[in-house]
């Protein structure tokens, strides 16, 4: 039996991915985190064979997150479910020590797959992450601007990009808006931009970003 820890802000998410392991025999949804601290106050409490995790969740999440799992816990398989698509967060996740990455848009169809293959201790990437992190491994590709970014960096780029105020990333990323501030004026220096108009162009032009999405949800 496979037991899993599924950790997303949103009940509706959490009820809608239930409903799916409801109908495997072999899988067991064995706790419920809806934030980042709750997470780690599970994995350290019991004992899980998987952990799906959403990219985007108040207090410490993404990156951040993984990591500490993983420093914690370094054998248990990390399925990220997000609504990011892949071109933002795959390979930075993949790097971060995650063994798998799920856009929410595929779960229904891939999350059951993805689930087995990362318990089994296997990696799971969709079509569209293996794209990206081909290109990511590509010359050409690695030379990007965006691709030179901390983890943290490229967080709030994002953010940047789809409009976000300095003060709303700060309260969002649990930082003080100078803190926010001097990683704006350090990845417009990397990225040799001089406004966050060329920034959102930037993230349009290499779909970092788009109209449906945000980096925010």
């Amino acid at each position: 039996m496979i037991s899993i820890l599924i950790a997303d802000d949103h009940t509706i998410m959490r009820e809608g991915l239930k409903q799916i392991l409801a109908e495997c025999a072999d899988m067991h949804v064995a706790g419920e985190a809806c934030n980042g601290a709750e997470a780690l106050v599970l994995v350290r409490q019991k004992k899980f064979d998987v952990v799906v995790l959403d990219m985007s969740m108040p207090g410490k999440s993404g990156i951040e997150l993984i990591k500490q799992l993983k420093s914690e816990q370094p054998h248990l398989p990390i399925l990220i479910l997000s609504m990011h698509k892949e071109e933002q967060y795959a390979v930075r996740s993949m790097k971060a020590g995650a063994a798998g990455y799920l856009c929410k848009d595929s779960a229904s169809q891939q999350l059951v797959q993805a689930l087995r293959k990362v318990a089994g201790g296997g990696v799971f990437i969709s079509p569209a992450a293996s794209e990206s992190i081909a290109a990511e491994l590509s010359t050409g590709h690695a030379a990007l601007p965006h691709t030179q970014l901390s983890d943290r960096e490229f967080q709030i780029f994002l953010r940047l990009a789809v409009g976000e105020g300095l003060t709303k990333i700060a309260d969002t990323l649990n930082l003080s808006v100078k803190t926010v501030s001097t990683h704006k004026t350090r990845l417009l220096q990397k990225m040799q931009f001089t406004n966050t108009s060329e920034l959102t162009r930037y993230a349009m032009q290499h779909n970092l970003i788009n109209n449906e999405s945000n980096a925010a949800d």
